[in-house]
């Protein structure tokens, strides 16, 4: 949601003492600077916002003319790209005990150690749900800084109502992981909604009728969701990491400079998956590559092998058409034309890697061929790989199954067997994507 934001004006009946909000989030940046996921207010003087800190804290903070009303962080730090969060901010000054005001839930937990603990007194008005006040998701209230970094999912606000985390989500009996509730059973309030449910819409699906606006920026839909994560680039992974940009899907680089993104889930020993690339722009006078990195290649190695084709157990497909493994090039395919999509279809089952060009496979290769691997790459077999790409001097963006290259969705999908993901050309049968369904496939 970088530089996206949603506004609303709370009506004069709203709630400034008890409210609760519900959201699931997905961070793409660790930036050091504060990201705002939802903040109300219109001045610098008078406003409240709930916030990622520089620090990478989970805070609370507001003032009334200028004077503290609360401020709240964790001691705990959130910097997981990777994963969803699902966050509760549940409110209720008119409580006699002071830490009884403000309760913060992280998937399904409450938060009780805190760096910085000033609860409001008795009966403070707040503003996230002040009257007349404007509510903006995703960034400052007042000022067009502070913008949230990630993708967020299932928001919930009550108005009149403090909830706690159980009216939102339970713990997987089986698992015991925290699940989210895709119908929960609460009573909105009359300033009360429900929005981004499935898909990127911010029509209000509390029945309450308090829609939304886009404010500004692009709103994409994802098939990202709490229940379903999908691999990205990983912005922590320090190994020559470039500018990502869009959801962590689309690499920037235009500092002259090898820059590599890796996939945020590595392959399984067994399995077969299937991502797209796409060359957006190449400006430097090296070659943009597309392949696997084997995942102790990586993390052993300061330099060189990290490269995407340098090492023994990694493996490319670059915009000159040659392939390359261990630092040696050889004759493959067609070279890659900017606008080009590739597809890397990876079969770890039986070790072999298949990459295409617009939806032809190159090398006459034919993923679907199993243990024969007609037209593959073979490759090491017991590894656990990256998939992802580098570029000297340009953009690239990635498709895991988003259906989506930066901001623009694919033109028209192809076939998917697997129902897992939303790719431009036919998933091969047999492959599904790179997220956490398609690993329990």
């Amino acid at each position: 949601m970088a530089n996206t934001y949603l506004t609303r004006t709370q009506e004069s009946s709203a709630n400034s003492q008890i409210f609760t909000y519900s959201t699931w989030v997905k961070r793409s940046g660790i930036t050091g600077a504060k990201q705002e996921m939802v903040s109300g207010g219109s001045a610098s003087t008078d406003f409240d916002m709930f916030y990622f800190d520089a620090s990478e804290r989970l805070s609370y903070y507001s003032k009334t003319s200028n004077s503290e009303n609360l401020d709240l962080a964790t001691s705990r730090k959130f910097r997981d790209t990777s994963a969803w969060y699902h966050i509760v901010l549940s409110v209720d000054t008119t409580q006699g005990t002071a830490s009884n005001r403000v309760k913060l839930y992280v998937n399904g937990v409450l938060e009780t150690a805190y760096d910085t603990s000033t609860y409001p007194s008795v009966n403070t008005n707040l503003f996230l749900n002040k009257a007349n006040q404007s509510q903006i998701i995703g960034r400052q209230a007042y000022s067009a800084v502070d913008f949230f970094d990630g993708s967020m999912s299932h928001i919930h606000f009550i108005d009149g109502t403090a909830y706690d985390a159980t009216a939102f989500g339970s713990t997987d009996a089986t698992t015991g992981e925290w699940k989210i509730n895709t119908s929960p059973s609460v009573t909105y309030g009359t300033n009360g909604f429900f929005i981004l449910k499935d898909g990127n819409s911010v029509t209000d699906q509390s029945g309450e009728g308090n829609n939304f606006t886009v404010g500004g920026g692009t709103l994409t839909k994802t098939e990202d969701c709490p229940s379903n994560v999908f691999a990205t680039m990983n912005p922590l992974e320090t190994n020559r990491t470039p500018t990502l940009a869009n959801g962590n899907l689309v690499i920037q680089n235009n500092n002259s400079a090898w820059k590599n993104g890796y996939s945020t889930i590595a392959t399984p020993l067994t399995g077969k998956y299937y991502i797209e690339c796409k060359m957006i722009s190449n400006t430097g006078t090296w070659y943009t590559h597309f392949g696997i990195q084997e995942i102790n290649d990586l993390a052993n190695n300061a330099s060189g092998y990290a490269n995407y084709g340098d090492g023994a157990n990694s493996w490319s497909y670059g915009n000159n058409g040659q392939k390359n493994n261990n630092g040696s090039a050889s004759s493959y395919g067609d070279t890659i034309e900017t606008g080009d999509i590739v597809g890397i279809a990876i079969d770890c089952t039986n070790s072999k890697l298949y990459f295409s060009n617009q939806g032809v496979w190159q090398n006459s290769g034919d993923p679907t061929s199993g243990a024969t691997g007609t037209g593959a790459i073979s490759i090491t077999a017991n590894k656990n790989y990256f998939l992802g790409g580098m570029i000297y001097s340009g953009y690239i963006g990635f498709n895991f199954g988003n259906g989506y290259f930066g901001t623009t969705a694919v033109s028209s999908a192809g076939t998917n067997a697997s129902n897992n993901g939303i790719f431009e050309y036919n998933v091969p049968t047999g492959y599904t994507a790179l997220s956490t369904k398609g690993l329990n496939l």
